[in-house]
């Protein structure tokens, strides 16, 4: 892991672009209900606190595998976050 500010960085961006791919298929899909891409949006946006709270700990032994884990945690729910707006 280069840094923690690149690590936000990364949370940030990844999550921020799987939302805003939800907004474009309300838009491109008006006339379908949007409860489906609301709730990714959501958990999109419980996935962020989730993760930035994990960033912003104190306390912790190991650093390194602390935020690996992290990075691994990240990719898994936005792997999964994909799939559910692929699946809409």
């Amino acid at each position: 892991m280069a840094s923690i500010k690149n690590l936000k960085k990364d949370i940030n961006y990844t999550l921020g672009d799987i939302i805003e791919e939800c907004y474009m298929w309300e838009l491109l899909n008006s006339k379908e209900e949007t409860a489906k891409s609301e709730a990714v949006i959501d958990e999109a946006i419980a996935v962020f606190d989730n993760l930035l709270e994990k960033v912003n700990a104190k306390g912790v032994e190991n650093k390194k595998a602390h935020y690996k884990a992290i990075s691994t945690e990240l990719e898994t729910n936005a792997t999964a976050l994909i799939n559910k707006v692929n699946n809409l």
